[in-house]
């Protein structure tokens, strides 16, 4: 007689985190059982906890860097292949469009809090400089969050007549400017201020308003309007 396929430990072991994640959300994992549940949808049928640890590992445990490390980064993560990326990547596109959905519900002047969540998903850990723009209706709605240009490390060009011939395009009623600072560190730099009181000075011309400026890092953000530099 035949004797019965057993399960692998590993799989028992997923099973019953994928059931404390159910019954208790996700507080009640460890981010490399975050990880190995991202991996399993692409190795349903292996062991993907040594991976997950692997990564954290290689990211100095630090769970969002592995969400947003761009997929050359990680192809460097031996055992990781593309479905996997693919896994880790679907996940963080999820997280930044329930971000953005929750800044969006309500006037962003109103879900501060909420806008500054999605910002850093969407910007934080960027490699480079890169230079949004929010443009908001008469009553402070998101029309449209455009990125204008993706830079260097530490520097983004901005032309100021691109950002006002779109905000007419759009019929924006008022601006959020946001860029992030790769090196970590958001306080602004001399050519951060000087380029948003021209943007505002050219902007308010046309009876737009610059509700603010914001530096996103991996170390926090700044706010103009909060430090007086609006």
């Amino acid at each position: 007689m035949a004797e019965l396929e057993t399960r692998p430990d590993y799989l028992e072991h997923r099973g019953r985190v994928r059931e404390r994640l159910i019954q208790g959300g996700p507080e009640a994992l460890a981010d490399y059982e975050i990880l190995e549940l991202i991996l399993a949808a692409a190795n349903p049928r292996g062991d993907t906890k040594p991976l997950a640890k692997e990564l954290l590992r290689q990211f100095d445990n630090d769970l969002a860097a592995v969400l947003s490390a761009p997929p050359e980064r990680l192809r460097a993560v031996k055992g990781l292949k593309d479905a996997g990326i693919g896994s880790i990547k679907v996940v963080a596109a999820a997280a930044l469009r329930l971000a953005r959905a929750e800044a969006s519900e309500q006037p962003i002047i109103g879900s501060w809090d909420k806008l500054l969540d999605y910002l850093t998903i969407a910007l934080a850990r960027e490699p480079v400089e890169c230079f949004h723009v929010l443009f908001l209706d008469r009553k402070n709605r998101l029309i449209a969050d455009e990125r204008q240009q993706r830079g260097t490390v530490d520097h983004t060009p901005v032309y100021p007549r691109q950002v006002v011939k779109r905000a007419l395009e759009l019929e924006a009623s008022a601006l959020v400017l946001v860029h992030n600072h790769p090196s970590g560190d958001p306080t602004p730099s001399r050519a951060d201020i000087e380029l948003t009181r021209e943007l505002a000075e050219a902007v308010a011309r046309l009876g737009i308003a610059l509700h603010d400026h914001v530096i996103v890092a991996r170390g926090g953000h700044t706010s103009f309007r909060a430090k007086g530099l609006i």
